[in-house]
């Protein structure tokens, strides 16, 4: 039995590193709590079965947040699933043998294959499964089902960032440097990211540019991040959501009409400068302050400090999900690109543009196959060579290879539908929650003649699922990740999982054989490694030159790693991945943005809804929610209201409301805050049932990236009288929990072969 390791932790793309031994008779208690509907209430609290502590890296130089220090305090949780559950005619999920889970899955399988096609099947994976895991799924979606209906997770989170990226750059990986080079710099501008609560121990990256005054963070909320520019530390910027794109163009503009552009870079690394210039003739200052609200002093100040930062000490401009969820997230995310054009950053030795990818394994996830029109390597599945080279080290035709599918949003909108997705797979995501307009998500899993789900736990997901299979935690699993930086990272194994859990490698192992599936399925990660390592040499994304031994001694691998090379810490250096090796300047506008009526009467105006994470809390809250620390200091979702907004709703700190639009309605409590705009509104979403944020957000999605419009829901906010309460509370969760008609056929079958 392993007795504790070094590895790394298990929630955000910092991929903080932390060692875990055997807990001491001392240690105090991580025990998770109960959620409404999954997990029985714990009878006495138990001991974690690890300790965490701390390791020095370059990401976290050993520190750790409150999520962090606690996750090992899940891996022995009363509410733990390890065992397959099938869920019967009354609803209940009741264990079955694997052998019977196997079974059951493969007959679904087939039997959907045979009656609709190969594409209704379809899979959603995450950005949290390793590189091992990620590879294999695409392969086993393509080669062992037979389909091209696979996406998953990240893009409701990298994918605006991404297709931005590729399109400037020729190429996307999140920091194109070791966060470290932040260190130095004098100017740091971050859009769109509160690191001070979702990656805790990133502030300290950012402490060089405030002690220079030039910490520049722009949010419609004075986060805890833009609490930081206080005291001569920066400017905070407040701009009306969904505006980014505006502001970006508005600080450009002054780049060029100052003459503070860098033109010998422009010339020497770039095309399309002179296309920029004419873009920007309408964006002076005093309109763009018209646009947003940022006052015109703000919006040329921001670019004089980005320009002199690039002269002296190093500007690094980045860019979080804030600016990027949105329909035009592309489009914001390249204006912020222009930006660091316009001044030299990206490629310089001492400056650059990069994105905070969010989630665990967000860049790793998106490199090798997950992705509906990708293969390994972060190849394209349209590419004729591309499918070659994947199909010869796959063994297989090129012909039995599909094309690329359909993205997140459209995947779970073909749920259940005549010629949609008819039997889904969830692999390491909770769209119960995390998907907009969650309450359509929740009908079309209802609908499906089939829904399997791997996970650890009973989340919201699994809930609706027909079978839920056990798989691993971080903790008692071999693997690797790949950071924001694009370093890729050693996940090492230090507790056996418990009897009747399986890895999903094994699992994939098991049904590829029991579908015939060509090609092989390993269940060994090492081996899986080994494979991705062939599958993406020569790709973009090369992991070619690394391997576990590698990893194991502490050697940093920052990708592209090509065969005896020895990696790219940096890119971009000497060249960017376009042909011709210049980056691409790609003009972009503001498209109208419209309100969308909502709901009628006599309310005062209807309120820009913007949604984010709390400290306490990762991603839908199906692991935090269940950590008693975690869950006791953000039990709940609270909408945060500014004071006078609230005042002309006759709305109190602490009261009931009703937020509401023509998707779904939430019921929660207000939170009184002088940090948000009097327009806006704030809701965490991280909850489910009642207080499901993603309830109210629309599935409607930026037309390059697939990315959903997460940051602007017009919404409206009434105050929710005592008496009217509970019946409005339980008329909610009646909504939430009401039962679809089950599907004729197969969901019957399957049901009583059990």
């Amino acid at each position: 039995m392993p007795n504790g390791a070094n590895t790394h932790c298990p929630y955000c793309a910092l991929q903080c590193a932390m060692t875990l031994t055997p807990a001491a008779p001392t240690a105090q208690p991580g025990l998770g709590v109960a959620q409404p509907g999954s997990d029985p209430a714990p009878a006495a609290k138990a001991l974690p079965p690890l300790e965490v502590s701390g390791r020095d890296f370059p990401t976290n130089r050993g520190g750790l947040c409150r999520k962090g220090w606690t996750s090992a305090s899940l891996l022995n949780h009363t509410g733990r699933v390890t065992e397959p559950m099938l869920k019967g005619s009354d609803g209940v999920h009741r264990p079955v043998t694997w052998d019977q889970a196997l079974m059951l899955v493969t007959g679904a399988v087939k039997q959907t294959r045979e009656q609709y096609g190969p594409d209704a099947v379809g899979v959603f994976g995450g950005g949290g499964l390793t590189n091992e895991k990620a590879y294999q799924l695409g392969k086993f979606a393509r080669l062992a089902l037979g389909t091209s209906r696979i996406d998953y997770n990240g893009r409701f989170c990298m994918s605006s960032a991404a297709a931005a990226g590729n399109r400037a750059f020729g190429v996307d990986r999140g920091l194109p440097f070791p966060v470290e080079d932040l260190d130095s710099a004098s100017v740091i501008f971050l859009l769109g990211s509160n690191v001070a609560e979702t990656m805790p121990p990133f502030v300290q990256h950012l402490q060089g540019a405030r002690d220079s005054g030039g910490l520049i963070v722009a949010d419609p909320r004075r986060s805890a991040t833009a609490a930081f520019t206080r005291d001569g530390g920066g400017i905070h910027l407040q701009p009306t959501p969904g505006t980014d794109l505006a502001l970006l163009l508005g600080i450009s503009h002054v780049v060029v009409h100052e003459g503070l552009a860098d033109t010998g870079y422009l010339q020497d690394r770039t095309t399309g400068y002179p296309a920029i210039v004419r873009s920007l003739a309408g964006f002076w200052p005093e309109r763009v302050q018209s646009i947003t609200g940022v006052p015109a002093t703000l919006i040329r100040d921001t670019a004089r400090r980005l320009a002199d930062g690039a002269r002296r000490g190093g500007s690094y401009i980045l860019t979080g999900r804030g600016v990027e969820q949105h329909v035009d997230g592309t489009d914001t995310a390249t204006a912020a690109i222009n930006l660091s054009l316009l001044l030299g950053l990206p490629g310089s030795s001492h400056s650059g543009y990069g994105t905070l990818t969010g989630q665990g394994n967000g860049q790793g996830g998106r490199e090798h196959g997950q992705k509906a029109d990708q293969l390994p390597g972060y190849r394209k599945i349209t590419d004729p060579a591309a499918r070659a080279h994947v199909a010869k080290v796959w063994g297989v035709d090129e012909s039995l290879i599909p094309g690329p599918g359909l993205p997140a949003v459209e995947l779970l909108k073909s749920l259940g539908q005549p010629d949609g997705v008819r039997c889904l797979f969830v692999h390491g995501a909770n769209v119960a929650v995390s998907a907009p307009d969650a309450g359509a998500v929740i009908e079309g899993l209802r609908s499906l003649d089939f829904l399997v789900v791997s996970d650890f736990f009973m989340s919201e997901t699994a809930l609706e699922a027909d079978l839920v299979l056990p798989v691993t935690q971080w903790a008692e699993e071999e693997g690797t990740l790949t950071n924001l930086e694009g370093r890729v990272l050693r996940r090492r194994k230090a507790l056996t999982p418990p009897p009747g859990v399986r890895s999903e490698l094994w699992l994939m192992a098991r049904l590829a054989e029991s579908l015939d599936a060509p090609s092989t399925f390993s269940d060994d990660p090492e081996t899986v490694f080994e494979e991705l390592r062939l599958a993406s040499a020569g790709g973009l994304a090369d992991y070619s030159g690394i391997n576990y031994a590698m990893l194991d001694s502490g050697e940093a691998a920052y990708w592209p790693y090509p065969t005896g090379s020895s990696g790219t810490p940096r890119l971009f250096l000497d060249s960017f991945a376009h042909a011709g090796g210049r980056a691409v300047m790609v003009p972009v506008a503001p498209q109208k943005r419209s309100r969308r009526s909502a709901v009628v009467g006599s309310d005062p105006d209807p309120l820009t809804l913007v949604t984010g994470r709390l400290l306490e809390h990762y991603q839908s809250g199906a692991q935090t929610r269940r950590v008693a620390e975690l869950a006791a200091a953000q039990p709940e979702a609270l909408l945060q209201i500014h004071p006078a907004t609230a005042a002309v709703r006759d709305i109190s700190s602490g009261d009931f409301v009703r937020v509401s639009n023509e998707r779904g309605e939430v019921l929660c409590k207000v939170e009184l805050s002088n940090s948000i705009r009097t327009d806006t509104v704030f809701l965490p979403f991280h909850f489910p049932g009642p207080g499901s944020a993603n309830r109210l957000t629309e599935a409607v999605t930026d037309p390059i990236s697939g990315m959903p419009e997460f940051k602007t829901s017009t919404v409206w906010v009434r105050k929710v009288a005592l008496p009217n309460l509970e019946s409005a509370l339980a008329a909610q969760t009646a909504v939430l929990s009401a039962a679809v008609p089950a599907a004729a056929g197969l969901s019957m079958q399957v049901k009583e072969a059990s």
